[in-house]
């Protein structure tokens, strides 16, 4: 994959600065970076070679979700391209603007990344509906520069249907926040690092504390583990079963919160600061942690699948989830 990765990643760096990623928190429009994401054909990744994307896996497009999480993009592009793989599976035609995916049809849901969005793609429990944003209301949910919104209406929702996944929206919305939070978490844990051996008091870098040092360690082993759960939730591709993403998501986001604590506990003051990076990264991991399902949920639905099975624990996981 990194022959992918790499270009994008260097799209990434160049387009998605830290003072482009503040203007648009900020209220700038972001339709000039949406239409340079669009031109690279990164968006159609996941669709069909038939519908003229690049027939990717979601495995195959995992680093690329992690890059957006690494770099904070403020535009829904996994979810976009995930919409844009489905719309084409079922011959609908494709809007051309940013797409976000409400995984349920109840009113009032918060939504990442809706602000800044055209379209919703709704999951109504029986198909999907993709509408545009306007007809879903959103409100602002107060969070300081959060792009997040909440969705509310009356009555149906109106606009083109298509087929619902076997699983529904929110199992792939899941591992795509799972995929989120294992790229900024590898960001976050480079920067500790970093800072960690920058920063020096008393004559020497506060790296050199035994105590830093394993907190840093741990961080490690967290941003590792985090990977591995997005990997795993994203290999079966777009029919994301509940138990895979149950795995993947409770994982990510019971390390999101430890993560980004260890940052800011590394960075003392200076990562709470609006003019530092580093929060850019910990509120996004934090809104990630609680969309599609916090750790606590999908905790009970990976408890539910368990008990509902007769079989050995080790059977059971090797059984449930593709390694």
């Amino acid at each position: 994959m990194n022959e992918l990765l790499e270009p994008f990643d260097r799209m990434l760096e160049a387009l998605v600065t830290p003072a482009a990623v503040r203007a648009v928190e900020g209220g700038a429009s972001a339709v000039a970076m949406w239409r340079e994401l669009a031109a690279s054909g990164f968006l159609d990744a996941l669709v069909d070679e038939q519908h003229g994307g690049a027939g990717l896996s979601l495995a195959d497009v995992q680093p690329l979700i992690a890059a957006v999480g690494a770099r904070a993009v403020p535009l829904p592009v996994g979810e976009t391209m995930v919409a844009r793989a489905l719309l084409a599976r079922a011959g609908v035609p494709i809007p051309q603007g940013p797409i976000v995916l409400a995984t349920s049809a109840v009113s009032g849901q918060i939504v990442p990344c809706a602000q800044v969005a055209e379209h919703v793609l709704v999951d109504t429990g029986s198909g999907l509906v993709l509408t545009g944003i306007g007809d879903l209301s959103p409100v602002a949910t107060g969070v300081y520069h959060a792009l997040a919104a909440r969705l509310v209406w009356t009555g149906p929702i109106v606009g083109l249907a298509l087929p619902r996944p076997a699983k529904g929206l929110r199992p792939i919305a899941a591992v795509l926040r799972a995929a989120l939070i294992s790229g900024a978490a590898a960001r976050l844990t480079d920067m500790a690092a970093r800072y960690a051996n920058e920063r020096v008091q008393f004559g020497k870098p506060i790296g050199r504390q035994q105590a830093l040092q394993q907190s840093l360690a741990v961080m490690a082993e967290d941003m590792i583990a985090v990977r591995i759960a997005s990997q795993l939730g994203c290999a079966g591709g777009l029919d994301v079963g509940a138990t895979v993403a149950a795995v993947a998501k409770s994982t990510a986001s019971a390390i999101a919160a430890r993560v980004a604590n260890t940052a800011h506990a590394v960075h003392g003051a200076i990562g709470i600061s609006e003019e530092y990076d580093l929060q850019l990264l910990t509120r996004r991991m934090h809104e990630w942690r609680a969309a599609d399902g916090s750790e606590g949920y999908w905790n009970t639905v990976l408890g539910g699948a368990r008990l509902a099975d007769a079989a050995g624990t080790v059977d059971w996981v090797r059984a449930q989830v593709p390694v």
